[in-house]
């Protein structure tokens, strides 16, 4: 079965990055992506600019991206006003996060968990009116920087509420990179049995070296979608010490070699992960684009 990889480069993966880049740039990186056969972008967020200062443009953005050819662009939202402005701006998909713990929540959102549903339900509800795809991700599923472990049946309870707001997609996020393979197989297990006829779509973290076997074990318990960031460039900014993500060129790699098909072309993802490095003054964590391709 092909696997998809959606690119959050653009969002989650600038989101962290100390380095503001100018709008000229984001498009350009797009631009890459897109032409290395990409087909599904997280390309902004909606959040206050005060708040992630590096998706302050976010309409500007979407008013540059390639149009057409099958691309899916994807905006985050956390409420109602960030719903209007990703609807005007004319993305593809809309995604809402959930905290799975109310620590994380408050700090992250603002309010509650179970204030975030509600929100989610309505966000939801304007979205399929809309015409716009709308996708659920339950992040920190796999643990907590604030609370610690979280309970399989913490992530099932907030899945169960979700579902009855008819998501396209919901997500599993390994927000600070904690998880290993069983813990992908039991929470994937316990979402679909939850949510039978809903696309499963996981994002992984590398920051305990476990992201690329926590993909692996994603495959095999039949995810459609994993995310992953040009480079393995970002984090999360509310989690202390959250890195990057899963790169978008070690992926492809990995799952090529595997025989899964991705649609991406590894040298040209790891060529814009080098390239986004560059942009942004650092050595971008993928490990891909530093080895010789292979085979040649």
């Amino acid at each position: 079965m092909p696997i998809t990889i959606c690119e959050v480069g653009p969002r989650d993966g600038l989101q962290n990055e100390r380095t503001l880049l100018s709008t000229e740039t984001k498009l350009a990186l797009i631009d890459r992506v897109v032409a290395g056969g990409v087909r599904r972008l997280e390309a902004v967020s909606f959040a206050h600019p005060k708040r992630v200062p590096q998706m302050a443009d976010a309409e500007q953005v979407m008013a540059g991206v390639p149009r057409g050819g099958g691309v899916s662009y994807i905006g985050l939202v956390l409420n109602e006003r960030g719903f209007e402005r990703a609807a005007r701006a004319e993305v593809d998909e809309v995604n809402m996060v959930v905290l799975a713990t109310e620590t994380f929540s408050q700090r992250n959102q603002g309010m509650s968990v179970e204030a975030s549903l509600r929100a989610w339900s309505r966000i939801a509800r304007m979205a399929h009116d809309a015409g716009i795809r709308p996708s659920l991700t339950i992040s920190a599923a796999f643990g907590c920087p604030f609370e610690g472990e979280v309970s399989p049946d913490r992530v099932r309870a907030i899945a169960r509420q979700a579902v009855d707001a008819a998501p396209a997609e919901i997500a599993l996020a390994d927000t600070i990179g904690v998880g290993v393979p069983t813990q992908v197989t039991e929470l994937v297990g316990a979402v679909r049995d939850i949510a039978p006829g809903v696309a499963l779509r996981c994002h992984f973290h590398n920051t305990r070296n476990t992201g690329y076997a926590n993909a692996v074990a994603a495959v095999s318990a039949g995810v459609e979608t994993l995310d992953a960031s040009a480079g393995g460039i970002g984090g999360c900014p509310f989690a202390p010490a959250a890195t990057g993500n899963i790169a978008t060129e070690d992926l492809a790699y990995l799952l090529e070699r595997m025989g899964v098909a991705t649609g991406v072309d590894v040298r040209a993802a790891a060529a814009t992960g080098r390239w986004i490095g560059e942009q942004l003054g650092i050595e971008a964590p993928a490990l891909v684009g530093r080895a010789d391709p292979f085979p040649r």
